[in-house]
């Protein structure tokens, strides 16, 4: 594997982090001013100049690969992109690179109908409208998406939906066209993971009510935020079935993949602008007669920092590798593993810098409060961290499937008592 930038992903690279520097990061503040302006439910008017900007210059949807509404990148190629959109909360927008709008135009793109993707694809490359998935529900445990009670009922020429969903996360923006939604149809299949399908819900659309919007430890995270929506009712045409009946599970592991490893490169951008605060932060403050950053506790929290970014970075891009080389299903593990590496490593990144920050950093003055929010929060979305190790230590074991030997281990391995350097007697020696 050769992980060195090629001459295009530099220059995507590069020219997204000038753009970033020279029109985002400037305007971090006013955009919060714009949001605090009469309704917090509204596009921001500067981001949407931004868009304009960033589509003007060619950096838009950069995340699409092999495809002629995009640059083409691969998902090796995009990584460093991505991370450098992390840096900061509104740039995946700014791009047309966030969630779920990625995700659920992913899934057009590769099972979408000509008439879906006219209707719904077309818009959200262009960025003219906005999209949610409906996945998550109140009542069950999620984290097996299996309990999904959310019914999806076939009535002549139409599909009737009922169910209860949240963390739908933009489902209140008034760009909102389309929910991408998950319910079953076939609760008797006995194979449990072909009981749901997909289906797509216009917005706004008869029955389909948005109840409420969550905070994330306080942030509503307005404009977009994550709702609670019913569906009562809920009637929509035959044709707006994804793929077919019985295909959700399918449909959800192709979305999902892609979704959850650009979480993660984003979560880099994030780790690494709150190192860089504590670095400014700790040289430029004094305590005890000397600078925080003299201090051995402050340069082992930064070295740790540095070397735990490292390790998730290149494990993201050894997961994007695999993706782009043998295929989502097969990179599930390399998958699986990033997806709990790199929002525990932001965590623990920014809580030393809240840490470093002192009382300044639990405010909202920094970002950091906000920033640790959200990857809290990626610790449970797209799957929580103990599903995804329950994966990687299922694959970890099928390894050593049929070698299991009569002392109950590795059929390579030797008893104890007869190994070198052992003492019957008391312990291991060296």
């Amino acid at each position: 594997m050769n992980f060195d930038c090629s001459p295009k992903t530099k220059e995507i690279r590069d020219r997204v982090a000038a753009f970033m520097a020279a029109h985002v990061y400037p305007n971090e503040e006013n955009i919060l001013a714009q949001i605090d302006e009469g309704d917090r439910w509204t596009p921001i008017p500067l981001l949407e100049e931004l868009k304009k900007k960033a589509k003007a210059e060619g950096l838009w949807n950069l995340w699409l690969p092999e495809s002629e509404h995009g640059a083409g990148l691969t998902n090796l190629e995009y990584a460093p992109a991505c991370e450098q959109m992390g840096r900061s909360p509104w740039a995946p927008e700014v791009f047309n690179c966030s969630a779920p709008d990625t995700g659920n135009m992913e899934v057009l793109v590769r099972y979408g109908t000509p008439a879906q993707k006219k209707q719904w694809l077309e818009p959200l490359l262009a960025g003219d409208i906005r999209s949610a998935f409906a996945m998550t529900e109140i009542e069950v445990a999620s984290s097996d998406a299996t309990n999904i009670e959310t019914r999806i009922e076939r009535a002549g020429n139409e599909y009737v939906v009922n169910g209860r969903k949240w963390w739908t996360s933009g489902a209140l923006d008034p760009r909102c066209r389309i929910l991408i939604t998950m319910g079953k149809n076939d609760p008797n299949n006995p194979d449990r993971h072909k009981q749901q399908s997909m289906i797509l819900v216009p917005l706004p659309w008869p029955g389909v009510t948005v109840r409420r919007m969550l905070p994330v430890f306080g942030f509503d995270e307005a404009p977009h935020g994550h709702a609670e929506v019913t569906f009562e009712n809920v009637r929509v045409p035959a044709d707006n079935m994804l793929l077919g009946e019985g295909r959700g599970f399918e449909i959800a592991q192709g979305r999902l993949g892609p979704g959850r490893i650009h979480h993660c490169m984003r979560l880099i951008g994030l780790a690494e602008r709150a190192l860089e605060r504590v670095c400014r932060r700790t040289k430029a403050r004094k305590a005890f007669g000397r600078a925080v950053a003299d201090q051995t506790v402050t340069q082992e929290r930064i070295a740790e920092a540095r070397i735990m970014i490292e390790q998730a970075r290149l494990l993201t891009l050894k997961a994007a590798y695999m993706m782009d080389t043998v295929g989502n299903k097969e990179a599930k593990l390399e998958i699986a593993m990033i997806k709990v590496a790199a929002p525990n490593m932001a965590c623990k990144v920014i809580d030393w810098a809240i840490q470093a920050f002192g009382g300044a950093g639990v405010t909202s003055d920094y970002g950091l409060a906000y920033a640790y929010s959200t990857a809290r929060l990626l610790r449970l979305a797209d799957g929580p961290d103990e599903v995804h190790r329950n994966q990687i230590a299922r694959l970890e074991l099928k390894k050593y499937d049929g070698e299991v030997s009569q002392y109950g281990g590795s059929s390579l391995v030797v008893p104890r008592s007869n190994q070198p350097g052992f003492n019957k007697r008391t312990r291991w020696v060296s």
